[in-house]
């Protein structure tokens, strides 16, 4: 299975196991323009749906091919990965989301996608941090280390906004950008700074007002500005402002095609400096958001 480019994700909508429209979603049928769907087990679900929730995935499973849509499922805990492992068409998605990913529950995550007596794991996989790791430069490390063997098979790593804010006590109110409160906007620079230099993406946070579009546009202009990849997105009024967001710009195209066809180490780049060992990856980015979602 080809590695999943970060930024093929999109917008990543959640869809709880028992919507009604699930198989439409899951098919591409309700909406073209998604380009990555979360199948929910977890936090989008009460207890005692979980039986139904996963009868339905055994039955979709059975009828889905592959597409442009993206497909992952989140189970709700260990225990239910390991079932799902066992659905004879669970091959026909492209991996899983493994919620409140820490220290603590690491190796059966692990363990259970990667038994040392079986071939490789053919999914792909995104682990969500959402406990008080967020907080413990040494516990993110740590687990930075456990992702180095499977940085392949790992399209992002995420985390839980909600759960962070939980943890603090707080809650953000939809004028507020989470870059512009204290402890949060330290918890997304440690994410990045731990993880992005040994090669792996971040996924930038939910935006829970999903009736406030302009915040939403706003947030994912300051998203990829600090660097972050693709965003949990919550109502399908989000996929077209994002998908429209990430069209790249006349001046950053041109900008990066020179960077990358420049025969000089630095040079005059719009009334700045251009230096090409140091802005390749992001005119390389550039490029390949170019490549999917267009050009302005």
């Amino acid at each position: 299975m080809k590695k999943i480019d970060a930024l093929e994700l999109g917008g990543t909508l959640f869809v709880p196991a028992t919507h009604k429209h699930l198989e439409a979603i899951a098919h591409g049928e309700k909406f073209p323009n998604l380009r990555s769907v979360v199948i929910d087990t977890e936090d989008g679900l009460n207890a005692d749906v979980l039986d139904e929730a996963m009868a339905r995935i055994r039955e979709l499973l059975k009828r889905l091919k592959r597409g442009k849509l993206l497909r992952f499922i989140r189970p709700r805990n260990v225990s239910v990965l390991q079932q799902l492992l066992t659905f004879e068409d669970i091959n026909s998605i492209d991996g899983f989301i493994l919620p409140k990913f820490g220290l603590d529950n690491a190796d059966s995550y692990l363990n259970i996608l990667f038994p040392l007596s079986s071939s490789p794991f053919p999914l792909h996989f995104m682990p969500s941090i959402e406990g008080k790791e967020l907080f413990d430069t040494e516990a993110l490390r740590e687990i930075r280390s456990m992702f180095l063997p499977y940085r392949e098979k790992i399209p992002l790593i995420r985390f839980g906004a909600e759960d962070m804010l939980r943890q603090l006590g707080i809650r953000r109110d939809c004028s507020v950008s989470l870059y512009d409160m204290a402890a949060p906007s330290q918890v997304i620079a440690k994410m990045l700074v731990t993880f992005k230099p040994y090669g792996f993406d971040i996924a930038s946070p939910v935006f829970g007002c999903y009736q406030d579009t302009e915040g939403f546009k706003r947030e994912v202009l300051r998203d990829m500005q600090e660097g972050l990849i693709s965003k949990t997105i919550i109502h399908p009024n989000q996929i077209d402002p994002i998908n429209q967001l990430y069209r790249v710009t006349r001046s950053e195209f041109e900008s990066a095609k020179k960077i990358i066809d420049s025969q000089e180490s630095v040079f005059a780049l719009h009334g700045m400096m251009g230096e090409k060992p140091t802005q390749l990856p992001w005119a390389q980015m550039i490029m390949q958001r170019s490549k999917l979602y267009g050009r302005e």
